[in-house]
């Protein structure tokens, strides 16, 4: 019988995300992949330092028990096979249950995410959460210099979400975008008990609510939505989280304040946000990652 993913929460994590490669990856950028190769075949015994992502995904794999595997997480690179080779030792010199990894030399590995069935992509390349992002999967662009999580909250997994094109749709920003913030804030008042559309990260909210109602191995899960929302407009986020029967555990209507020290204080393994401004705020104190989705990240803007 074949092995299958069925019923899993999947995430497919790159090199760098997962590990501190920067170094090497100096080589990579300029296209010397040979040396690159060389340089992690000398270090394939000397384990890599952890990267931005690290502290999500030791969290994520202590949901899995003996008796119930619940996370997979899975290399998808653009790293060779033989540095796949150090990848592999150095999830296992941290003790993490990575068994499952593709290594495309170069070439862009998002189009494997279908038949992993993953529900989220952490990458440090562009073009790749691109792909991803519009071919339906969740993803980010990790910034691999982000701050790392704090290690206040051993046994809790929190995660961070901004909301427009992000949780939700890009509807209410395409409204601020092109008529202000009067009319943004007029828009939601009036459409405060429609719901909003899904964004690219509901099924990842949904899938972190099925681990919080039923915690295992000893870990919890804790979430917030960080949001420049303000009164009146925050009725209408909370209204759809309801419509959706998703419960957040905190929630931020920061009205356009900088989002970093509040992500600070909340202390997330990792921060999810559309707008690079909001990214570079929050990546100073906590690991962040970028979904280059809405009407902010089209390339003719918008």
């Amino acid at each position: 019988m074949a092995a299958h993913l069925d019923g899993l929460l999947v995430v497919a994590i790159s090199s760098r995300a997962l590990f501190d490669f920067e170094e090497e990856n100096e080589l990579f950028e300029a296209e010397d992949d040979r040396a690159y190769m060389a340089l992690q075949e000398a270090r394939l015994d000397l384990p890599a330092k952890p990267g931005v992502a690290f502290s999500l995904v030791n969290k994520l794999l202590a949901f899995n028990t003996p008796e119930q595997a619940r996370v997979e997480i899975v290399v998808l690179s653009r790293n060779d096979p033989v540095s796949g080779m150090r990848v592999f030792r150095s999830a296992k010199h941290y003790g993490l249950g990575i068994q499952r990894g593709v290594f495309t030399r170069g070439e862009s590995p998002w189009r494997y995410l279908r038949p992993l069935n993953a529900q989220l992509f952490l990458s440090a390349n562009e073009a790749d959460v691109r792909s991803a992002l519009s071919a339906g999967v969740a993803a980010a662009r990790v910034l691999p210099l982000s701050a790392r999580a704090s290690a206040e909250h051993p046994d809790e997994l929190r995660i961070a979400f901004d909301g427009d094109a992000v949780l939700f749709s890009d509807e209410a920003e395409q409204v601020f975008q092109k008529e202000g913030l009067s009319a943004f804030q007029s828009h939601e008042s009036a459409h405060a008990n429609v719901p909003l559309a899904a964004g690219p990260f509901k099924p990842v909210l949904e899938a972190l609510q099925s681990l919080q109602r039923q915690p295992s191995g000893g870990m919890r899960v804790r979430t917030a939505l960080v949001t420049a929302r303000s009164a009146p407009a925050h009725e209408r986020a909370i209204r759809t989280l309801m419509d959706w029967r998703i419960e957040v555990d905190e929630a931020m209507f920061l009205g356009g304040l900088a989002k970093g020290e509040f992500l600070r204080e909340f202390e997330p393994d990792f921060f999810f946000d559309d707008q690079a401004g909001h990214i570079a705020s929050a990546a100073a104190h906590v690991p962040a990652g970028h979904v280059s989705a809405g009407i902010r990240n089209r390339d003719d803007g918008g």
